[in-house]
């Protein structure tokens, strides 16, 4: 058997012909900028993030980076982050001229430490991004309060939790922006680059629309440098399809979660930790991710048995050669370091079938029972 990472094969089965309806109707509206999707689409997902603003654009990287700018972060001002993350969220930080400064994660979520936070700040740091790792959002009241303390933006990076709460609370709900992603691998992803700007601060929203329109309002007028990055139409037309099962596709990966946790924990013990979902939020598993010994080996034998996996992420943002010159060296974030040793994610999405759970599930077993 071999079993992908990722298929969104039976997915378009489902959605096939509304996609194409929709499709076809933006074609021949002839509407393909900042068109009625795009419009739709922004509604939509602010509303679900129980936020007032929702400011598409051309992909999940440039949300993070207008939000940055959008709420005022300027060269040589510094941002507070986790090193535990996909480049985009430091790469951000730095095309902004801000510096990124990082700190440990949480070795149970994976995400940002918030005990960690406060001994960084200096009278330099302008604001704190929050990472929702996996599916799972960060600790959110302590980095609120920490950042109402010191009069500091907070910025979610929740390109991988779509859809997941915090005691309550929505993605975007609390801070002063939260960011998405709708690359195609993500739990509502696109046909292509996609991304958005949610929030509950109108002045930043505002700057947030001038911002992906070259920095121009109105047309030609430029008070602000901007740069091209909008939600393409047709992508928001897709995700107009899509927004509405996610609900049910974020409770299927739920299932699927709890399925390998459970034949997971029944035998293999302390060789295998498998994710644990904080109580009062509502994790909607974009990855998978186990702490595994031997690690290499078994993605290597899972390999061999047709099991495709990943490594999210083997060389932690603090170690590498492009930010070395902030200076971070081997044992600075301990648990940051330990994860990218040992994290390895299983193939999860919606469609997942259940006898393909049971031969991963068989394959992992046996690597480690043999």
């Amino acid at each position: 058997m071999k079993v992908q990472m990722l298929d969104l094969s039976e997915q378009y089965k489902i959605i096939k012909h509304e996609v194409l309806q929709k499709l076809d109707e933006v074609m021949s509206s002839s509407q393909f900028i900042l068109g009625s999707y795009v419009k739709q689409v922004e509604n939509n997902i602010a509303e679900m993030s129980k936020t007032k603003y929702g400011i598409g654009v051309a992909n999940g990287s440039d949300a993070i980076h207008i939000a940055l700018q959008a709420a005022g972060v300027k060269a040589g001002d510094e941002v507070i982050t986790t090193s535990f993350t996909f480049f985009a969220t430091a790469g951000a930080i730095a095309r902004a001229n801000a510096v990124p400064v990082f700190v440990d994660i949480d070795p149970i979520t994976y995400n940002i430490d918030p005990s960690k936070i406060e001994e960084v700040i200096t009278e330099k740091t302008k604001a704190i991004i929050p990472v929702h790792l996996y599916g799972q959002m960060a600790d959110m009241n302590p980095i609120i309060e920490i950042a109402e303390k010191y009069k500091l933006h907070v910025i979610e990076d929740a390109a991988q939790a779509i859809g997941s709460t915090y005691k309550g609370k929505q993605v975007g709900e609390m801070s002063s922006a939260a960011t998405y992603s709708f690359f195609p691998t993500k739990n509502l992803g696109a046909y292509g680059d996609g991304g958005m700007v949610v929030s509950n601060v109108e002045n930043l929203a505002e700057q947030a629309r001038v911002i992906r329109v070259h920095g121009s309002k109105p047309k030609y007028h430029h008070h602000v440098l901007g740069y091209n990055s909008r939600l393409d139409e047709m992508q928001a037309a897709v995700l107009s399809v899509k927004l509405p099962h996610l609900p049910i596709w974020s409770e299927d990966r739920r299932k699927h979660a709890a399925y390998y946790t459970e034949k997971l924990n029944e035998v293999l013990g302390d060789r295998v930790v498998t994710p644990v979902e904080i109580e009062g939020n509502y994790h909607v598993f974009h990855q998978y991710t186990l702490r595994v010994e031997r690690r290499d080996e078994l993605q290597s034998y899972l390999k061999e048995q047709g099991v495709s996996t990943m490594i999210y992420y083997p060389i932690p943002l603090h170690m590498q050669p492009v930010f070395k010159d902030l200076g971070y060296k081997v044992g600075d974030l301990p648990e940051t370091e330990k994860a990218a040793q040992e994290a390895l994610s299983l193939p999860m999405f919606p469609e997942l079938k259940r006898e393909q759970q049971d031969y991963i599930i068989d394959k992992i077993k046996g690597f480690y029972l043999k």
